[in-house]
């Protein structure tokens, strides 16, 4: 069934704040056609992890990558996990232990944890305008 899909940076200019997010590359379509694409939905290190946030009622939601005006992939299974990038914070702090080894790795082998900062999201706030997507999709 279809659904609407924020982007990952235009969840933190709504939030206003630098955002955390998990992707998932083997659910990515590889356009050389080098490997199948792996169900999201099935796909099990994605499952644990969402598992994990529900158990431990921590917020999270499906959202696209990074936008980008050059391409527009399919869904891949990303996630956007609802808790403030802060190093002092016990949520995050707990969050990190779960996804990321010392050295930034990811515990969970097909899992990659980002951290976006607002800053960097802020370079498509043009994205926000009204209609923006609209007119864009003119020239598709």
């Amino acid at each position: 069934m279809p659904f609407l899909l924020e982007h990952i940076d235009a969840i933190a200019r709504k939030l206003g704040r630098d955002v955390l997010f998990v992707d998932f590359p083997a659910c990515h379509h590889d356009i050389f056609m080098r490997s199948e694409r792996v169900d999201y939905e099935k796909y099990k290190p994605r499952k644990t992890i969402i598992r994990w946030l529900d158990k431990n009622g921590i917020g999270w939601r499906p959202c696209a990558g990074f936008a980008d005006e050059n391409s527009m992939p399919s869904y891949a299974g990303e996630i956007h996990i609802d808790v403030p990038f802060d190093e002092n914070d016990p949520t995050y702090k707990m969050v990190d232990g779960f996804l990321a080894h010392d050295d930034m790795t990811p515990k969970i082998e097909g899992s990659i944890f980002f951290y976006l900062p607002l800053e960097v999201a802020m370079k498509n706030k043009h994205h926000d305008e009204p209609g923006f997507w609209d007119k864009w999709a003119e020239n598709w």
